[in-house]
């Protein structure tokens, strides 16, 4: 926290706020990105499924929960046929996500020779060294050829198919909807997502991958928005003091979005700190 305060001295805002991200999430911030903004379970899903019937190479899918509804089989169904075409399809979800989801979703796809790798699974006679129930995978990633990333906190469920215009339309259309945001990202930046996937991969002691997976293409129309990641784990639990220090150092205002705000005494305490100053 010193020296991402030391780096973070006063200069102009758009560099103070680049130098903090860079020294508390351990990766730097990359340029030549397009981020398209996506408001909503329809928009992230309309622009996610174009760009799996684009795909020509390989689809990489980490999820926290993958249902199967409506939503979920519609992936299914185009990711198997993706896969039927040659594309590879590596697929990472949750234990605890899809408790729900029978058993037979997921073999179907390892039928259709989709790889699948199930995350700290719950039956602990799957259990690995080190098990421990509360340790998930809420990381929502989507990466399309190595070009194309998508990241946010939409899951694959059929709760977060309405619309976010209208609140009273949203709520009548389906009880107990969920409204949460998603990004597309094109760019450098896409490696930063293939990697963190990666990762899960061989931690979780998944299938060796072929080796051109493993490639990010750079090509694309022009780009200007800045991007990197900043990832958490269960067993990283220092993810909320970078939180606090980026609330700390802000100097005009701060935007939140987040499906829970069950915030702790230090958070809250912080918020009000600032609000009250202006």
């Amino acid at each position: 926290m010193e020296r991402a305060k030391k780096h973070a001295g006063p200069t102009d805002l758009l560099d103070r706020h680049i130098a903090l991200i860079e020294s508390i999430g351990g990766s730097p911030l990359v340029a030549g990105n397009k981020v398209t903004l996506l408001i909503d379970g329809p928009a992230t899903y309309a622009a996610m499924f174009k760009a799996i019937e684009n795909a020509k190479d390989h689809i990489n899918l980490e999820t926290y929960i993958f249902e199967d509804d409506e939503v979920g089989r519609r992936f299914a169904d185009l990711l198997l046929e993706k896969q039927s075409e040659g594309v590879q399809v590596n697929l990472i979800y949750d234990s605890l996500g899809c408790l729900n989801t029978p058993n037979a979703f997921f073999e179907r796809l390892r039928k259709g020779e989709i790889q699948t790798l199930e995350y700290n699974p719950v039956n602990p006679a799957k259990a690995r060294k080190g098990w421990l129930l509360t340790h998930r995978d809420h990381r929502k990633i989507l990466i399309v050829d190595g070009a194309v990333a998508f990241t946010g906190g939409v899951n694959i469920s059929r709760v977060y198919s309405s619309s976010s215009l209208s609140a009273g339309e949203y709520e009548k259309k389906l009880e107990g909807a969920w409204r949460d945001t998603h990004v597309q990202i094109e760019g450098p930046a896409v490696a930063e997502l293939q990697k963190l996937f990666l990762d899960t991969w061989a931690r979780e002691k998944g299938r060796n991958f072929q080796e051109g997976l493993l490639s990010c293409s750079q090509t694309g129309r022009e780009r200007s928005d800045r991007g990197g990641r900043q990832h958490s784990r269960p067993r990283e639990p220092d993810h909320l003091y970078h939180v606090c220090l980026c609330i700390r150092l802000c100097q005009n205002f701060i935007h939140l979005t987040n499906p829970y705000f069950v915030p702790d005494k230090q958070t809250l305490k912080l918020l009000r700190t600032l609000h009250s100053a202006g």
